[in-house]
């Protein structure tokens, strides 16, 4: 049987849920961008780009420095908070206006 290491994947959890959440931040702050201004192309690759690579960069050093299982609870807890994020109680939660689905 393969040993879990539950610390190890709770570290993952909680820099995975703070890295997340500054990407949606970010998203969400590059599309407002985008529409105010004039070259919504650019600052959409932009912050897109910037977005990723952060994510995969504090994704690399997690699982470098503590190992798989805290980078299977980073991985787990991006996909937590992209399923909040994008539900439509999600768009509620951070003040989406509209009716859109």
């Amino acid at each position: 049987m393969i040993p879990i290491d539950w610390s190890a994947g709770i570290i993952g959890l909680a820099l995975g849920a703070a890295a997340s959440a500054a990407y949606f931040a970010g998203l969400a702050l590059g599309l407002r961008r985008a529409l105010a201004g004039a070259h919504p192309g650019a600052v959409l690759a932009l912050s897109a780009a910037l977005r990723i690579a952060g994510l995969l960069a504090i994704g690399w050093a997690v699982a470098w420095a503590a190992g798989p299982w805290a980078a299977t609870g980073y991985a787990l807890a991006f996909l937590a908070t992209r399923s909040v994020a994008t539900s439509p109680a999600g768009a509620r939660w951070f003040g989406a206006q509209g009716d859109a689905p």
